[in-house]
């Protein structure tokens, strides 16, 4: 769970924020996230993945950085990180390729975790500060509604992991997140009276849909 800090950041309208993140996720627009000086997801020891439509990425990031990882798709490679679990792109306390970033960083914001309720990970400090920092506002009492189900998404996505078919179920606090934030309508209705194997593969249905309409 998230460690609260009296300092606040605004997160911004959650209704906002949600739809920029879920369009991020289908590759439509990066997110605009106010990080400040904050680089905690470029020192956290985070493999970035690089596309082959990350033209003008790989233009930059010398070859010799990158490792290919075909079980993810073919071209799909890899950037690890320093000993200190830095970007190797990281140069002076900045991204160095900021303008040509991949994907991949776009898609990062760190408010997801927030808006799930949980941390990013046990050694992911600077970020875990961050996340206890953003504070959402809610214009409409829809906005609230959305953020409720998507902590009690995360939450059923954590205690829940034996429901869902093989290999659809994320081990990590970012897989949580994100599946979240793909299915959260499953627990819009409070009411309903489904049972967990039901709300599972409910879940995992509007994930494989969310997923399918990137590609549309």
């Amino acid at each position: 769970m998230i460690s609260p800090s009296n300092e606040t950041i605004d997160a911004g309208p959650f209704g906002e924020w949600l739809a920029q993140f879920r369009d991020s996720l289908r590759g439509r627009s990066g997110t605009n996230v106010p990080c400040g000086t904050c680089v905690g997801c470029c020192i956290s020891s985070y493999s970035i993945l690089v596309r082959p439509e990350d033209t003008q990425t790989l233009a930059v990031i010398p070859a010799g950085l990158l490792t290919s990882v075909e079980s993810l798709g073919v071209g799909v490679k890899a950037m690890g990180y320093l000993h200190d679990g830095s970007c190797p792109m990281l140069h002076a306390g900045k991204c160095s390729i900021y303008a040509d970033r991949p994907q991949t960083c776009r898609d990062y914001d760190c408010r997801v975790f927030a808006a799930a309720g949980i941390e990013a990970g046990p050694n992911k400090t600077v970020i875990n500060e961050r996340v206890g920092k953003w504070r959402f506002s809610y214009p409409a009492e829809s906005d609230r509604a959305a953020h409720h189900a998507i902590e009690a998404a995360a939450a059923f996505i954590r205690q829940h992991g034996k429901d869902f078919p093989e290999l659809r179920f994320p081990k990590h606090p970012s897989g949580i997140a994100v599946l979240a934030a793909k299915s959260y309508e499953v627990f819009l209705d409070p009411a309903q009276q489904l049972c967990d194997a039901d709300i599972a593969a409910a879940v995992d249905r509007l994930s494989r849909e969310f997923d399918a309409s990137t590609s549309q």
